[in-house]
């Protein structure tokens, strides 16, 4: 999937999402928004401009959030994505309402919408994890300006090619034919079992 693809999930088959973002005491606070609309690299939400959830966006211009699918733990899909966000202000307001007609049975009049802005969360990192899979799917993505970083387990050029690894794999996901062993990091579910028992310590959190 691309990028594109994780934002337009999110939009369109999620579009729920609880997001955290940070008060003036340096404290989380998480509140349900709705993502309304993306495109290629960025995502778009509306907010009124009398909330705290308004004030904490324009006082710190970044937040986090998860969003999930799936009618149990097993059966489910979540995506998180961590961004910088700016305020838009009211001309795409007309455009949001019409992709989601809902929004006037909360504010059905013109009048009423005057208190309304948008927000484009335009730069950010996000990380998709699919637990109805078997082995799990993991995938990173970024969009904006922000540069791909890898994270989660590697082992390097000290392996040798001992397997303790794959045994604690509650995946099944390391490939000991070769030496180095390869963590698949695309269903590693970053346990760090694999580190915790290499007997040469050859497993790096990276």
């Amino acid at each position: 999937m691309t990028t594109a693809d994780y934002l337009n999930y999110i939009v369109n088959e999620i579009h729920r999402t609880i997001v955290a973002t940070v008060d003036e005491e340096g404290l989380p606070v998480t509140c349900a928004i709705d993502m309304m609309d993306c495109d290629e690299d960025s995502l778009y939400f509306l907010t009124a401009k009398g909330k705290a959830f308004y004030d904490r966006l324009i006082n710190r211009k970044f937040l986090a959030f998860t969003a999930m699918k799936g009618e149990d733990t097993m059966s489910s899909v979540a995506v998180s994505v961590r961004g910088k966000v700016r305020e838009l202000g009211f001309e795409r307001i007309p455009g949001l309402f019409q992709k989601n007609p809902y929004m006037n049975e909360i504010y059905p009049t013109e009048e009423s919408r005057k208190a309304l802005t948008v927000f484009q969360i335009y730069e950010g990192s996000g990380e998709w994890f699919d637990l109805s899979k078997k082995p799990i799917e993991r995938a990173s993505f970024t969009f904006g300006k922000t540069e791909t970083a890898q994270s989660g387990y590697f082992i390097n050029d000290n392996c040798i090619g001992c397997g303790s690894c794959l045994e604690v794999c509650p995946q099944q996901c390391i490939d000991v034919s070769k030496t180095p062993a390869v963590i698949h990091q695309e269903n590693c579910l970053h346990c760090g079992n694999c580190k915790y028992v290499c007997p040469v310590g050859a497993v790096e959190k990276r």
